[in-house]
Protein backbone atom coordinates (compact mmCIF):
# COMPACT_ATOMS: atom_id res chain seq x y z
CA UNK A 1 0.00 0.00 0.00
CA UNK A 2 2.80 2.39 0.94
CA UNK A 3 4.92 1.66 -2.44
CA UNK A 4 1.88 2.54 -4.29
CA UNK A 5 1.59 5.32 -2.96
CA UNK A 6 5.13 6.35 -2.93
CA UNK A 7 4.80 5.50 -6.76
CA UNK A 8 1.54 7.55 -7.45
CA UNK A 9 3.22 10.41 -5.62
CA UNK A 10 5.99 10.25 -7.99
CA UNK A 11 3.99 9.90 -11.03
CA UNK A 12 2.09 13.56 -10.17
CA UNK A 13 5.10 14.96 -9.41
CA UNK A 14 7.18 13.91 -12.67
CA UNK A 15 3.64 15.35 -14.38
CA UNK A 16 3.77 18.62 -12.64
CA UNK A 17 7.42 19.27 -13.57
CA UNK A 18 6.72 18.04 -17.28
CA UNK A 19 3.87 21.08 -18.00
CA UNK A 20 5.62 23.74 -16.03
CA UNK A 21 8.29 22.96 -18.33
CA UNK A 22 8.30 26.07 -20.93
CA UNK A 23 7.51 25.11 -24.44
CA UNK A 24 10.41 25.21 -27.01
CA UNK A 25 10.46 28.33 -29.33
CA UNK A 26 8.34 28.16 -32.00
CA UNK A 27 10.31 27.95 -35.23
CA UNK A 28 10.20 31.46 -37.39
CA UNK A 29 8.11 31.80 -39.89
CA UNK A 30 9.88 31.24 -43.57
CA UNK A 31 10.38 34.07 -45.38
CA UNK A 32 8.66 34.45 -48.78
CA UNK A 33 10.60 33.65 -51.97
CA UNK A 34 10.96 37.36 -53.01
CA UNK A 35 9.06 38.17 -55.71
CA UNK A 36 11.64 37.99 -58.70
CA UNK A 37 9.96 40.68 -61.22
CA UNK A 38 10.76 40.55 -65.06
CA UNK A 39 13.32 43.25 -65.81
CA UNK A 40 11.24 45.07 -68.97
CA UNK A 41 14.19 46.35 -71.55
CA UNK A 42 14.20 47.15 -75.00
CA UNK A 43 15.89 45.24 -77.66
CA UNK A 44 19.33 46.49 -78.94
CA UNK A 45 16.95 47.74 -82.57
CA UNK A 46 14.46 49.41 -80.67
CA UNK A 47 16.50 50.80 -78.39
CA UNK A 48 17.82 52.67 -81.31
CA UNK A 49 14.24 54.43 -82.22
CA UNK A 50 12.52 54.62 -78.99
CA UNK A 51 11.40 58.00 -77.99
CA UNK A 52 11.37 58.37 -74.18
CA UNK A 53 8.12 59.90 -72.65
CA UNK A 54 6.84 60.95 -68.99
CA UNK A 55 5.96 58.26 -66.79
CA UNK A 56 8.98 56.13 -68.25
CA UNK A 57 11.34 54.83 -65.34
CA UNK A 58 14.96 54.23 -66.02
CA UNK A 59 17.26 52.71 -64.16
CA UNK A 60 20.70 55.37 -64.84
CA UNK A 61 24.30 53.85 -63.20
CA UNK A 62 27.24 55.78 -63.02
CA UNK A 63 30.44 53.81 -62.73
CA UNK A 64 31.57 54.64 -59.12
CA UNK A 65 29.02 57.62 -57.94
CA UNK A 66 26.26 55.86 -55.96
CA UNK A 67 24.15 59.24 -55.65
CA UNK A 68 23.64 59.13 -59.63
CA UNK A 69 22.71 55.64 -59.45
CA UNK A 70 19.50 54.52 -59.53
CA UNK A 71 15.62 54.33 -60.69
CA UNK A 72 14.55 57.89 -61.96
CA UNK A 73 11.33 58.52 -63.56
CA UNK A 74 10.87 60.84 -66.50
CA UNK A 75 8.31 63.66 -65.12
CA UNK A 76 5.36 65.16 -66.70
CA UNK A 77 7.53 67.95 -67.76
CA UNK A 78 9.43 65.22 -69.95
CA UNK A 79 12.91 65.71 -67.46
CA UNK A 80 14.69 63.52 -64.94
CA UNK A 81 15.89 65.52 -62.40
CA UNK A 82 19.35 63.88 -61.18
CA UNK A 83 21.82 65.05 -58.51
CA UNK A 84 24.22 67.81 -59.03
CA UNK A 85 23.56 68.53 -62.30
CA UNK A 86 19.46 69.25 -62.26
CA UNK A 87 16.94 68.59 -64.73
CA UNK A 88 18.22 66.87 -68.19
CA UNK A 89 15.58 66.85 -71.02
CA UNK A 90 14.05 63.06 -71.69
CA UNK A 91 11.20 63.22 -73.76
CA UNK A 92 11.56 62.52 -77.50
CA UNK A 93 15.47 61.45 -76.72
CA UNK A 94 16.57 57.83 -77.62
CA UNK A 95 18.53 56.03 -74.62
CA UNK A 96 21.78 56.53 -75.98
CA UNK A 97 20.60 60.44 -76.60
CA UNK A 98 19.89 60.90 -73.07
CA UNK A 99 23.03 58.53 -71.77
CA UNK A 100 25.48 60.72 -74.36
CA UNK A 101 23.49 64.19 -72.74
CA UNK A 102 24.24 63.65 -69.09
CA UNK A 103 27.85 62.33 -69.60
CA UNK A 104 28.41 65.66 -71.19
CA UNK A 105 26.99 67.83 -68.32
CA UNK A 106 28.90 65.35 -65.60
CA UNK A 107 32.27 65.68 -67.80
CA UNK A 108 31.40 70.12 -67.15
CA UNK A 109 32.84 70.26 -63.88
CA UNK A 110 31.68 67.82 -62.01
CA UNK A 111 33.52 63.90 -63.46
CA UNK A 112 36.27 63.75 -65.22
CA UNK A 113 35.78 60.59 -67.53
CA UNK A 114 31.82 59.86 -66.63
CA UNK A 115 30.91 56.02 -67.85
CA UNK A 116 26.76 56.19 -67.63
CA UNK A 117 24.43 53.90 -68.70
CA UNK A 118 21.14 53.80 -69.25
CA UNK A 119 17.87 51.97 -70.14
CA UNK A 120 14.26 51.75 -69.64
CA UNK A 121 12.85 49.23 -66.89
CA UNK A 122 8.84 50.40 -67.00
CA UNK A 123 7.52 52.11 -69.72
CA UNK A 124 4.67 54.41 -69.59
CA UNK A 125 1.48 53.01 -69.99
CA UNK A 126 -0.91 52.79 -73.11
CA UNK A 127 -5.08 53.49 -73.19
CA UNK A 128 -7.95 51.41 -75.18
CA UNK A 129 -10.68 53.16 -76.09
CA UNK A 130 -14.04 52.22 -78.07
CA UNK A 131 -15.63 49.03 -78.62
CA UNK A 132 -13.11 46.79 -76.28
CA UNK A 133 -15.03 45.08 -73.28
CA UNK A 134 -12.50 46.73 -70.62
CA UNK A 135 -11.04 50.42 -71.77
CA UNK A 136 -8.89 52.01 -70.22
CA UNK A 137 -4.71 52.11 -69.38
CA UNK A 138 -2.65 49.44 -69.29
CA UNK A 139 1.08 48.74 -68.62
CA UNK A 140 2.96 48.66 -71.84
CA UNK A 141 5.48 46.16 -72.65
CA UNK A 142 7.88 45.59 -75.58
CA UNK A 143 6.37 44.61 -78.87
CA UNK A 144 2.83 45.19 -78.30
CA UNK A 145 -0.20 45.02 -81.20
CA UNK A 146 -3.45 45.86 -81.33
CA UNK A 147 -4.74 42.54 -81.25
CA UNK A 148 -2.54 41.88 -78.09
CA UNK A 149 -3.83 45.34 -76.33
CA UNK A 150 -7.30 44.63 -77.19
CA UNK A 151 -7.38 41.07 -75.26
CA UNK A 152 -5.60 42.94 -72.38
CA UNK A 153 -8.78 45.04 -72.86
CA UNK A 154 -10.75 41.85 -72.63
CA UNK A 155 -11.46 41.40 -75.98
CA UNK A 156 -13.80 43.39 -78.75
CA UNK A 157 -17.57 43.90 -78.21
CA UNK A 158 -19.91 42.66 -80.30
CA UNK A 159 -20.40 46.02 -82.13
CA UNK A 160 -16.46 46.16 -82.68
CA UNK A 161 -14.80 47.40 -86.30
CA UNK A 162 -12.33 44.74 -86.40
CA UNK A 163 -10.47 45.59 -90.12
CA UNK A 164 -9.25 49.22 -88.75
CA UNK A 165 -8.77 50.80 -85.79
CA UNK A 166 -7.50 54.32 -84.63
CA UNK A 167 -4.21 54.97 -83.31
CA UNK A 168 -3.14 58.52 -81.79
CA UNK A 169 0.56 58.76 -80.95
CA UNK A 170 1.89 61.00 -77.87
CA UNK A 171 2.50 64.69 -78.73
CA UNK A 172 1.19 66.51 -81.03
CA UNK A 173 -0.90 65.45 -83.69
CA UNK A 174 -4.38 63.19 -84.31
CA UNK A 175 -5.40 59.88 -85.14
CA UNK A 176 -4.12 57.62 -87.65
CA UNK A 177 -6.20 55.10 -89.65
CA UNK A 178 -4.71 51.82 -89.58
CA UNK A 179 -5.08 48.13 -91.02
CA UNK A 180 -5.85 46.48 -87.58
CA UNK A 181 -3.70 43.18 -88.72
CA UNK A 182 -1.86 40.73 -86.51
CA UNK A 183 1.61 42.85 -87.02
CA UNK A 184 -0.38 46.33 -86.42
CA UNK A 185 1.85 48.00 -83.48
CA UNK A 186 1.27 49.88 -80.64
CA UNK A 187 3.64 52.24 -79.09
CA UNK A 188 4.37 53.08 -75.31
CA UNK A 189 2.15 56.15 -74.13
CA UNK A 190 -0.28 55.13 -77.54
CA UNK A 191 -4.53 55.97 -77.62
CA UNK A 192 -6.22 53.23 -79.22
CA UNK A 193 -9.30 53.78 -80.07
CA UNK A 194 -11.58 50.61 -81.57
CA UNK A 195 -14.34 51.94 -83.61
CA UNK A 196 -17.77 50.82 -83.75
CA UNK A 197 -19.13 48.87 -87.25
CA UNK A 198 -21.72 50.32 -89.30
CA UNK A 199 -22.90 47.28 -90.80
Amino acid sequence: MFRAIVLSCLVFALSVGAAAQPAPPAAPPAAPPAAAGPVIALTPEEALTYRLGPGDKLNIITFDEPQLTGLFFVGANGMVSLPWIGDVPAAGRTESQMRADIEARLKDGYILNPQVSLQVMVFRPFYILGEVNKPGEYPYVSGLTVMAAVATAQGFTYRANKHTVWIKHPGPGGEVKLPLTPATEVHAGDTVRIAERYF
